[in-house]
């Protein structure tokens, strides 16, 4: 790398720079510990939880700024899930090649420049943070359908944001509080509760259907398409929230037992078993009740409570809020991974990427926590997750637009998987993604580039300057001290 390059916000990462991290990482280095199943159930566990017990439920019956889509909600699914496979085969690519901890943000490192990584990183921390929050306040509207059903009613004030009616969303918050510190107590522990979890959550699904179907009525699915297209498609910009848990599970990759082998199969794994389960659970869920009926926080025991059975309902609540749980594990899992790879690359402050003994950044742990526990008591669920959608679009439109440059600029680099039919696979992606970003309301871009002006102004008051690829950096100053 010349000089001038070095300087340059366009640097890339070394490929090959990635393969010792241990002895670059000041903080400590990660632990291996995952497996393919607990890798693929740590995907599973990302995808499958709010979008099922929540956001079906809010997209079919819509709310006050939305027309409810009714049975249409599954077509709104295969949309996202559509545009969210050409990603997923883009992130197994790059997994396969670069099991390392950082996912969208370290393969936008490596293929398109420094600026870009961080935008992306930066993207990252902010998104992850939200998908947290907004999945508390998914599982806070299920417990309070449980006590309500137990006759024990929570005041709305501690139970919604200000914009709802209320104070603070506490079970949210607490809920929040709770996952990270499960998170806290180390990788190992964590994918060992997220493997069971998720079978649970999983069974808890397939007996929801199996039971459900004997209550479906034709009639339920007349008309169809209730509001017309242009909804189905405002609706999959929504419900995308819900299909892209496997690339937070790629920020583990540098924890993984065999990364380049398992990554990719754990990636494609878990995203299909996904699509199969929503599909079935939206045409039962829509079958059962007339859309306008739905409780849009609490979709299935409203819908198995409207056919009589609120003891089933009740049981549905609580297995809901346990197997949502998983949901949160995996994205807090994913923005701590991002911030430790930014701050060990010299991007953010060395201070994060520090490590205990069990090889658990417990610092971005606790701050990533906490920052989701008050978006997460202040603002309804649909801002959130819209705020969340925009983010992960754009980092699925880097990592597609990076796996095309890198193919054909880097076309020697090893490769565990290769992504079929390139470059239209990828291609696709980009314009699924910006066609399903351009559905969003205007606040959530707003918010999105607030977010990433103050990201610019970090990176260049602080992450240019100590980013290791800069030889002036201070980092290396210290080491040449040494």
């Amino acid at each position: 790398m010349s000089t001038r390059d070095a300087h340059s916000i366009w640097r890339r990462m070394p490929v090959e720079s990635m393969h010792d991290e241990e002895e670059r990482t000041a903080g400590g280095a990660l632990a291996k510990s995952l497996g393919l199943w607990q890798l693929t159930a740590i995907g599973v566990g990302g995808i499958i939880g709010v979008g099922i017990f929540s956001l079906a439920g809010l997209v079919a019956a819509g709310d006050e700024s939305n027309e409810g889509v009714g049975p249409a909600v599954l077509i709104a699914f295969l949309i996202a899930g559509l545009a969210s496979a050409a990603a997923a085969l883009s992130y197994a690519e790059f997994a396969g090649m670069i099991p390392r901890a950082g996912s969208a943000y370290t393969y936008g490192y490596v293929a398109l420049g420094e600026v870009i990584g961080w935008f992306i990183g930066w993207d990252l921390l902010l998104e992850y943070i939200a998908i947290v929050a907004v999945v508390a306040i998914g599982i806070s509207g299920y417990l309070g359908e449980l006590l309500d059903n137990l006759g024990l009613t929570l005041p709305t004030s501690l139970t919604a944001s200000a914009e709802e009616g209320g104070v603070v969303n506490v079970p949210a918050v607490l809920i929040c509080l709770l996952v990270t510190f499960i998170l806290s107590r180390g990788t190992k522990t964590f994918g060992r509760f997220e493997l069971v979890a998720v079978a649970v959550k999983i069974l808890l699904i397939l007996g929801i259907i199996g039971l459900g179907v004997f209550y479906v009525e034709a009639g339920n699915y007349d008309p169809f398409l209730p509001s017309g297209f242009g909804p189905v498609l405002t609706g999959a910009a929504t419900v995308f929230f819900a299909v892209f848990g496997y690339d937070a599970m790629s920020t583990a990759a540098e924890e993984a037992e065999d990364g380049k082998r398992h990554m990719p199969r754990a990636i494609i794994l878990s995203l299909v078993i996904a699509m199969l389960l929503y599909v079935a659970a939206t045409l039962v869920l829509t079958g059962m009740q007339d859309y306008r009926d739905i409780d849009p926080t609490a979709g299935f025991a409203s819908a198995f409570e409207g056919v009589g059975l609120p003891v089933i309902a009740s049981i549905i609540s609580v297995f809901a809020v346990l197997s949502i749980l998983t949901v949160m594990l995996t994205f807090l899992l994913g923005v701590t991974r991002v911030w430790f790879s930014m701050s060990r690359d010299g991007l953010l402050p060395p201070w994060f990427a520090k490590v205990d003994r069990s090889g658990t950044p417990q610092r971005v742990t606790w701050i990533a926590g906490v920052g989701s526990a008050v978006l997460a008591g202040v603002f309804p669920i649909r801002a959130v997750a819209d705020l969340t959608n925009i983010g992960i679009l754009s980092a699925f439109i880097v990592v597609c637009v990076a796996v095309i440059l890198f193919r054909y600029t880097r076309p020697d680099t090893p490769r565990s998987f290769r992504l079929p039919l390139m470059p239209v696979v990828p291609a696709f992606g980009v314009l699924a993604s910006l066609f399903l970003i351009w559905q969003l309301p205007w606040e959530t871009w707003a918010r999105f580039g607030v977010w990433l002006l103050i990201g610019l102004v970090l990176y260049f008051a602080y992450g240019r300057k100590h980013s290791l690829l800069n030889p002036d950096s201070p980092h290396h100053r210290r080491q040449a001290d040494v």
